[in-house]
């Protein structure tokens, strides 16, 4: 679909880019042409990963420890990207969450899918727009929200505030940073199984044999067709599109909502099967960590 070195000159930087979504965009990337930046928490995952990437395609990935949820830490991260040259490209990927009752949600269960989503998200586009903008640079953002940011979601309400944050700053920064060569966009995709976010938003369900049932297509997303969006969005195919929410979920959103009202028919007994499977994955993710 699109020509060898397409990306060539790019400098990219991935949040969340170590594992899932963000690790099959940055191959993408990586695989066109870019010089390419992840971040996440997990250092070493990160590390990994572009070890793994850099000898399936070559090029050039650097990585980054860092807790976007941290203000400074971030623009230490950006500082030390831009003492080699401006990024071109960002994309805002890293998030969190789980579903849960919304009245058993404790504020730091809340603040656990915010800060990261919604601040994290924030600080990094911040850091990275007012540089390009002190610099008279050009610069593209893509971020990856929900079609919940439409029609709101039961059971993932920190995530469906957080994302329709996301959503309002895209629109409001496209036309406020415009004149500065800056476009915002945003991909919402239906599902596309990952283990760590299947197993906390999906469990019992990660292959996602549910959302075939109830998807008009029938069937999951794919990572190629996330790469693949993604790709175009910052290929400068059409850079008139500017302030827009591209949603990837083959119209499951438009027939069934797109979001998690089908939960409302579990028993207490699901839901403390679904806590005990979330809790596994969150130990199991803090031993990695450690």
């Amino acid at each position: 679909m699109f020509t060898d070195q397409l990306l060539a000159g790019r400098r990219i930087l991935v949040t969340g880019g170590g594992t899932g979504l963000g690790k099959a965009m940055a191959a993408r990337f990586l695989q066109l042409g870019a010089e390419v930046h992840i971040c996440g928490r997990r250092k070493g995952v990160c590390d990994e990963t572009a070890t793994e990437l850099m000898d399936q395609y070559g090029g050039k990935v650097m990585t980054y420890g860092v807790d976007i949820r941290d203000a400074q830490a971030v623009d230490h991260m950006i500082e030390t990207i831009w003492a080699t040259g401006p990024l071109t490209d960002l994309i805002n990927n890293a998030a969190g969450n789980f579903i849960s009752r919304t009245e058993e949600l404790s504020p730091r269960g809340f603040d656990a899918v915010a800060n990261i989503v919604m601040h994290g998200t924030f600080y990094v586009t911040h850091a990275v727009g007012r540089r390009w903008i002190e610099g008279g640079h050009r610069g593209n953002v893509v971020s990856i929200t929900t079609t919940w940011v439409r029609n709101g979601s039961p059971y993932v309400v920190p995530s469906a505030m957080s994302k329709s944050a996301i959503h309002a700053m895209t629109m409001s920064l496209a036309t406020e940073w415009g004149r500065y060569g800056i476009r915002l966009n945003t991909i919402a995709p239906g599902e596309i199984p990952t283990e760590g976010m299947s197993k906390r938003i999906k469990p019992g369900d990660e292959a996602g044999a549910r959302t075939v049932k109830m998807n008009p297509m029938g069937r999951v997303g794919t990572m190629e067709e996330l790469q693949n969006v993604a790709v175009f969005l910052i290929s400068g195919g059409c850079d008139w599109i500017s302030g827009e929410t591209i949603a990837m979920d083959g119209a499951q959103g438009l027939a069934m909502g797109g979001n998690f009202y089908q939960l409302r028919d579990w028993s207490n007994d699901d839901w403390e099967q679904a806590k005990a499977s979330i809790k596994a994955q969150n130990e199991k993710d803090r031993a990695k960590r450690g």
